[in-house]
């Protein structure tokens, strides 16, 4: 009887958000806007505009100012806010959020905003460590009876034997190193990484060159080539980490010990505002040092408006420090009162900051443009659709919105599946939207049962 049996292969989940076609401004050489490019199709001017803005961040000239992006709702903000934040970079985090999350019972307004700052700030932090590195050629194990159980044996020491390209050594280690050989079950023909200094150890897969590497035609665990050089070497190891990540960090390995165990002490919510100032001196030594690099993101509030003076001054004050990302601000509002006051204000936002911003407007798109980016949400959602359908979903989204347009498209599809058609048909179409309603339709609706009810 044969011990392997082939299985169905799966399909891996695949998640597809609204925005996830986005790859950047697509503008060409000269910084023009190309029609359907980078998963951007449409808002010429708002486009260019963004792009004088990325290369003024990336000459490092947008100090002290922030981005608003002002339109209709449907027009494409958070679009270009993505859009913004990958022309930066791979490594430029990108943390979204609305105005209403600031507000909560638990958390002060400020302290919500400073995470997200501070989750918006990348830190590549490269660090050199001596680390013994080879293929397993022996391991020795030595154990002796348990102090608190002499009827159990316990590791003491181990003997491991590592041979490289070059060079062949036998080490002898403690009872830690001796029990992360058991834990992660490391054996002969192994390839193992051990820090010099902490202990720590890595199981990197099997040695290609070993006579498990030639024997075992299927084995679960990686196989790599046997290491060059020296046993005991220096190896470079790169790890990126937000602001807020060694926030916490900190916080963790001040708040622990012995006062939390005894006395009662929990974990706050909040993290001290001597906690950010030891981070921010330890990142800036580490990049006068060469040891990392900060990578400034792109924070992008939605429905800006809906914050108040408390946090627009919090926001004002923190764009004057030397570690802030990009501030983004989208608003859909002309002239509204800022929140908490009577004050009216364009945009809901105080004159102050309005003054040290720099804003971009969307317009509200064509038919063909809605049409070519239906086509690319298709695309994206490995949709086929007949050019009927194409029309009708257009038409629907210049009627409506071009949101209301995307969920119909969807849905569409989900029928067509269900009716075993590969195509989206125009049939399909009009089906689901004789199922679901725009808001205008819902409105209207409601509007004659408000009339009856006035009525009775």
């Amino acid at each position: 009887m044969s011990l392997i049996k082939e299985v169905e292969e799966r399909k891996a989940f695949e998640r597809i958000g609204a925005h996830s076609h986005i790859k950047g401004l697509g503008l060409d050489k000269n910084m023009k806007v190309v029609f359907k490019k980078d998963g951007m199709v449409g808002q010429t001017k708002a486009r260019e505009a963004a792009g004088i803005i990325v290369n003024m961040i990336k000459e490092g000239k947008l100090s002290g100012r922030t981005i608003i992006l002002a339109g209709p709702p449907g027009t494409g903000k958070t679009a270009l806010a993505i859009g913004i934040s990958r022309e930066l970079g791979v490594n430029v985090p990108f943390i979204q959020m609305s105005g209403s999350e600031v507000y909560s019972s638990e958390r002060k307004k400020t302290e919500v905003l400073m995470e997200a700052l501070r989750k918006s700030i990348g830190v590549e932090i490269h660090e050199v460590r001596k680390v013994y590195e080879g293929e397993v050629v022996s391991i020795d194990i030595e154990t002796r009876p348990h102090p608190y159980n002499p009827y159990q044996k316990v590791p003491y020491k181990v003997k491991i034997r590592l041979r490289t390209g070059d060079e062949e050594k036998t080490l002898e280690a403690g009872s830690s190193i001796a029990q992360q050989i058991i834990g992660h079950e490391v054996v002969e023909g192994d390839v193992v990484q051990i820090d010099a200094e902490t202990g720590r150890l890595v199981k990197l897969g099997v040695c290609l060159e070993s006579e498990r590497g030639k024997t075992l035609d299927i084995d679960t665990q990686q196989k790599v080539p046997r290491p060059g050089g020296k046993i005991l070497k220096e190896k470079e190891f790169v790890y990126t980490l937000t602001l807020n990540d060694l926030d916490k960090m900190a916080a963790k390995q001040r708040s622990g010990g012995v006062f939390s165990l005894f006395f009662g002490g929990v974990e706050s919510k909040e993290i001290d505002s001597e906690v950010r100032l030891e981070v921010d001196k330890q990142v800036k030594e580490w990049v006068d040092e060469g040891r990392a690099f900060i990578h400034p993101g792109v924070l992008f509030i939605d429905d800006s408006h809906l914050l108040d003076l408390e946090a627009f001054s919090f926001l004002s004050r923190s764009m004057e420090s030397e570690l802030v990302p990009i501030i983004i601000l989208a608003t859909n509002r002309g002239v509204t009162k800022i929140r908490g006051t009577d004050v009216l204000s364009p945009l809901g936002f105080p004159l102050d900051l309005i003054d040290r911003s720099v804003i971009i407007g969307t317009m509200e798109y064509s038919p063909e443009e809605i049409r070519e980016i239906l086509r690319i949400r298709a695309e994206e959602e490995k949709i086929k659709i007949s050019e009927e359908a194409l029309d009708k979903l257009v038409d629907v989204g210049n009627r409506s919105s071009l949101r209301y347009a995307v969920q119909l498209l969807s849905l569409a599809a989900q029928d067509a599946k269900v009716n075993k058609k590969n195509v989206v048909s125009a049939e399909n179409v009009t089906k689901v939207s004789g199922l679901f309603m725009d808001v205008g339709e819902a409105s209207e609706y409601l509007k004659k049962y408000e009339e009856k009810l006035l009525k009775i």
